[in-house]
């Protein structure tokens, strides 16, 4: 059985992984949208027991033609304005909203949705009951999502410059918990076999991963406990399963 047990490190957390729900139990009740968006990312992890940290973000991918964007955008704002949140932001060309919610004394307000477009071909998914919000809604599978969070580290940083340290510590806690990964997720997205990707990765990591940036983007993620016993040691254990992972590529 799985089991939801996303942890809300503190207390205005309760309050945006409630929103969360409420979006997500709308989508999973809109038979178009369930059937267009499939859930992924750290949110999905969580409720999924695959991951140990809050999450703050709801992460798809989009399944449909370019022709169904427009239907979805609409749908979908219909949906918020139906609960009560108001977009303060949105894109204009794919399909990412930032929705405020309304709450007392909480510096949390703002909740990100992202939808990817096009589908990775290499993806794989299935039909998946969130026990929290009772419902099915179709998912990418543990192995799909770990190859795409070994990628985002690469992929983040080429986009926009950024470095988040919540997929460094995904990374060490997917390797921990002897999760596989989908080698062709990761050779369509890097266009490199999959131990020139590690060695790259590695590389990445070793030479522009700092505590700094871990202690930053982790502390309102975890525990104060659950932080102060990983943070000085991410990086390093990190680097030494990626290295354990080439030799292994290496051996087979």
């Amino acid at each position: 059985m799985m089991l939801d047990i996303m942890t809300v490190p503190k207390k205005e957390d309760a309050i945006h992984k409630a929103w969360m729900y409420r979006v997500l139990e709308a989508i999973a009740d809109d038979n178009q949208l369930a059937s267009l968006l499939y859930f992924k990312g750290g949110t999905c992890a969580s409720m999924l027991g695959w991951l140990d940290r809050f999450s703050v973000d709801l992460d798809f991918d989009f399944s449909g033609d370019k022709k169904d964007i427009l239907k979805t955008r609409k749908e979908l704002e219909n949906i918020f304005s139906k609960l009560g949140l108001t977009v303060k932001d949105k894109s204009k060309i794919g399909i990412q909203y930032f929705l405020k919610y309304e709450t007392p004394n909480s510096k949390r307000n703002i909740l990100k949705i992202d939808i990817t477009f096009p589908i990775i071909k290499s993806s794989q998914y299935e039909s998946v009951r969130f026990l929290e919000i009772d419902r099915f809604l179709t998912s990418q599978t543990k192995e799909t999502m770990f190859a795409h969070k070994l990628v985002a580290v690469l992929d983040r940083f080429e986009k926009t410059g950024g470095i988040a340290g919540r997929d460094i510590y995904d990374i060490h806690y997917f390797f921990m918990n002897n999760f596989d990964y989908n080698i062709s997720v990761i050779e369509e997205r890097r266009k490199v076999l999959v131990k020139d990707f590690f060695i790259s990765l590695f590389n990445f990591i070793d030479k522009k991963v700092t505590d700094k940036i871990i202690s930053e983007d982790l502390n309102s993620l975890l525990s104060y406990e659950k932080f102060n016993q990983i943070r000085k040691v991410l990086k390093r254990e990190t680097l030494t399963l990626i290295k354990d992972e080439i030799k292994r590529i290496e051996n087979n």
